[in-house]
Protein backbone atom coordinates (compact mmCIF):
# COMPACT_ATOMS: atom_id res chain seq x y z
CA UNK A 1 0.00 0.00 0.00
CA UNK A 2 1.33 3.39 -0.94
CA UNK A 3 1.16 5.96 1.84
CA UNK A 4 0.67 8.93 -0.54
CA UNK A 5 -1.56 7.62 -3.32
CA UNK A 6 -2.32 10.08 -6.10
CA UNK A 7 -6.04 11.02 -6.12
CA UNK A 8 -8.00 13.59 -8.11
CA UNK A 9 -7.64 15.24 -11.49
CA UNK A 10 -4.69 17.06 -12.97
CA UNK A 11 -4.88 20.68 -14.03
CA UNK A 12 -4.69 19.69 -17.71
CA UNK A 13 -7.66 17.33 -17.35
CA UNK A 14 -9.72 20.06 -15.67
CA UNK A 15 -8.80 22.58 -18.39
CA UNK A 16 -9.87 20.13 -21.11
CA UNK A 17 -13.26 19.70 -19.42
CA UNK A 18 -13.71 23.49 -19.15
CA UNK A 19 -12.87 23.91 -22.85
CA UNK A 20 -15.36 21.21 -23.84
CA UNK A 21 -18.11 22.84 -21.74
CA UNK A 22 -17.29 26.21 -23.35
CA UNK A 23 -17.60 24.73 -26.84
CA UNK A 24 -20.97 23.17 -25.98
CA UNK A 25 -22.21 26.48 -24.52
CA UNK A 26 -21.10 28.28 -27.68
CA UNK A 27 -23.67 26.22 -29.62
CA UNK A 28 -26.41 26.11 -26.98
CA UNK A 29 -26.72 29.82 -26.07
CA UNK A 30 -27.67 31.15 -29.56
CA UNK A 31 -30.19 28.33 -29.95
CA UNK A 32 -31.74 29.22 -26.61
CA UNK A 33 -31.93 32.92 -27.50
CA UNK A 34 -33.56 32.11 -30.86
CA UNK A 35 -36.16 29.95 -29.10
CA UNK A 36 -36.85 32.74 -26.61
CA UNK A 37 -37.31 35.23 -29.46
CA UNK A 38 -39.81 32.91 -31.17
CA UNK A 39 -41.74 32.58 -27.91
CA UNK A 40 -41.94 36.38 -27.54
CA UNK A 41 -43.17 36.70 -31.14
CA UNK A 42 -45.82 34.05 -30.52
CA UNK A 43 -46.95 35.89 -27.37
CA UNK A 44 -47.30 39.17 -29.28
CA UNK A 45 -49.29 37.48 -32.05
CA UNK A 46 -51.56 35.80 -29.50
CA UNK A 47 -52.13 39.12 -27.74
CA UNK A 48 -53.20 40.72 -31.03
CA UNK A 49 -55.56 37.80 -31.78
CA UNK A 50 -57.08 38.20 -28.31
CA UNK A 51 -57.40 41.94 -28.90
CA UNK A 52 -59.22 41.27 -32.16
CA UNK A 53 -61.75 39.11 -30.31
CA UNK A 54 -62.15 41.74 -27.57
CA UNK A 55 -62.65 44.52 -30.14
CA UNK A 56 -65.36 42.53 -31.92
CA UNK A 57 -67.12 41.93 -28.60
CA UNK A 58 -66.91 45.63 -27.77
CA UNK A 59 -68.30 46.51 -31.22
CA UNK A 60 -71.24 44.17 -30.65
CA UNK A 61 -72.07 45.84 -27.32
CA UNK A 62 -71.33 49.51 -28.18
CA UNK A 63 -71.55 49.74 -32.00
CA UNK A 64 -68.03 51.14 -32.19
CA UNK A 65 -64.46 50.02 -31.58
CA UNK A 66 -62.38 51.42 -28.72
CA UNK A 67 -58.75 52.29 -28.10
CA UNK A 68 -59.11 51.96 -24.32
CA UNK A 69 -57.95 48.46 -23.45
CA UNK A 70 -59.43 48.49 -19.95
CA UNK A 71 -62.92 49.13 -21.42
CA UNK A 72 -62.69 45.71 -23.06
CA UNK A 73 -61.35 43.96 -19.93
CA UNK A 74 -58.25 43.11 -21.97
CA UNK A 75 -54.69 42.66 -20.75
CA UNK A 76 -51.59 41.67 -22.68
CA UNK A 77 -48.96 39.09 -21.79
CA UNK A 78 -46.22 40.13 -19.34
CA UNK A 79 -43.58 42.19 -21.15
CA UNK A 80 -45.80 42.86 -24.17
CA UNK A 81 -47.14 46.33 -24.88
CA UNK A 82 -50.24 46.55 -27.06
CA UNK A 83 -51.25 49.92 -28.48
CA UNK A 84 -54.49 50.59 -30.34
CA UNK A 85 -53.61 53.48 -32.65
CA UNK A 86 -56.98 54.01 -34.35
CA UNK A 87 -60.44 52.93 -33.23
CA UNK A 88 -63.59 54.18 -34.94
CA UNK A 89 -67.00 52.74 -35.72
CA UNK A 90 -65.64 51.44 -39.03
CA UNK A 91 -62.32 49.88 -38.01
CA UNK A 92 -59.26 49.76 -35.79
CA UNK A 93 -55.53 49.13 -35.91
CA UNK A 94 -53.08 48.04 -33.24
CA UNK A 95 -49.45 47.09 -32.72
CA UNK A 96 -47.60 44.98 -30.18
CA UNK A 97 -44.01 45.13 -28.98
CA UNK A 98 -42.05 43.21 -26.39
CA UNK A 99 -39.02 44.69 -24.64
CA UNK A 100 -37.21 41.35 -24.83
CA UNK A 101 -37.66 41.01 -28.59
CA UNK A 102 -36.75 44.57 -29.62
CA UNK A 103 -36.88 45.71 -32.42
CA UNK A 104 -39.63 43.24 -33.43
CA UNK A 105 -43.09 44.79 -33.88
CA UNK A 106 -46.32 43.03 -34.82
CA UNK A 107 -49.40 44.81 -36.15
CA UNK A 108 -52.96 44.19 -37.33
CA UNK A 109 -55.76 46.34 -38.74
CA UNK A 110 -59.42 45.70 -39.35
CA UNK A 111 -62.11 47.55 -41.25
CA UNK A 112 -61.68 50.75 -43.20
CA UNK A 113 -58.63 52.03 -41.32
CA UNK A 114 -55.32 52.53 -43.06
CA UNK A 115 -52.85 49.64 -42.83
CA UNK A 116 -50.47 49.85 -39.87
CA UNK A 117 -46.95 48.73 -40.78
CA UNK A 118 -45.86 45.98 -40.96
CA UNK A 119 -49.44 44.70 -41.52
CA UNK A 120 -50.54 44.86 -45.15
CA UNK A 121 -53.61 42.59 -45.29
CA UNK A 122 -56.74 43.25 -43.24
CA UNK A 123 -57.08 40.90 -40.28
CA UNK A 124 -53.66 39.28 -40.79
CA UNK A 125 -51.00 39.81 -38.12
CA UNK A 126 -47.63 40.73 -39.58
CA UNK A 127 -44.34 41.03 -37.69
CA UNK A 128 -41.10 42.73 -38.65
Amino acid sequence: MKPFAKAGFTLVELLIVVVIIGILAMFAIPTFQDTKGKANKAAMMTDLRNLSTAEEGYLFDHETYTSVLSDMNYSASPGTTVTVTIATASGWSASATNVQSFPLTCAIFHGSTAPLAPATVEGVIECK
